[in-house]
């Protein structure tokens, strides 16, 4: 196969997955998540349910459709960090970005998707669950970086226990912008609040964690 026709292939897989994605999100927010079955979504999108469950092996992935990018923010924004900055420095930078763009990673879905997640029992449950992988991706990153076999002070569970903090920091910031969000405040109003509010959260990180592991990249 040529690498032009690999590429239309891709191209076609990558097309069907974002009308079903469409579909399906169309449809959870008009008659609920619980309420929804793939094979409705199947007929929505003119696809066979086995389609459906190839890309989407779980149904909620077809809610959360941009869960690898969630569980993998936190530790891509450590990897990428600038030369001599630490990795808390990174996150708060990319949160700030994240509020400037009014990213949907950083919980700017709407109000329709936000009150369709707080209306479910399952997709609550799956996204506590993105939530702990992000943390634990997190921590990964950290003990790549910390390199604690050269740090004879600094405990194994080090990174781990900065992941902690810093993973329940960003997910209290996503649960603050779904609670505006459900308020029905704008998502201008959500980011001139919430501003003040991860400065905050971050000076008190800063006081914990200052630039553990390690400032250099």
């Amino acid at each position: 196969m040529s690498v032009e026709s690999m590429g239309l292939r891709e191209s076609k897989k990558q097309e069907t997955r974002l009308l079903i994605s469409d579909h399906a999100t169309r449809l959870f927010l008009e008659q609920g998540f619980e309420q929804t079955t793939i094979a409705e979504i199947a007929t929505a999108a003119r696809v066979a349910k086995k389609t459906v469950t190839n890309y989407f092996p779980r149904k909620e992935d077809l809610a959360f459709d941009h869960h690898e990018q969630f569980t993998a923010s936190l530790a891509a924004a450590v990897a990428g960090r600038a030369e001599g900055e630490s990795p808390l420095a990174a996150l708060r930078r990319e949160f700030t970005a994240a509020l400037d763009a009014r990213n949907p990673v950083a919980g700017f879905a709407g109000p329709d998707f936000a009150r369709m997640v707080a209306e479910s029992p399952t997709l609550t449950a799956r996204l506590r669950d993105l939530h702990d992988q992000r943390e634990e991706a997190l921590a990964v990153a950290l003990a790549d970086t910390a390199n604690l076999a050269d740090a004879t002070e600094t405990p194994s569970i080090a990174p781990r226990a900065a992941a902690a903090l810093l993973g329940a920091a960003h997910r209290l910031l996503f649960r603050r912008i779904q609670e505006l969000t459900l308020a029905g405040r704008s998502n201008d109003v959500i980011a001139t609040t919430l501003a003040p509010e991860a400065a905050h959260v971050f000076d008190l990180l800063e006081s914990a964690l200052g630039d553990f592991p390690t400032a250099a990249a």
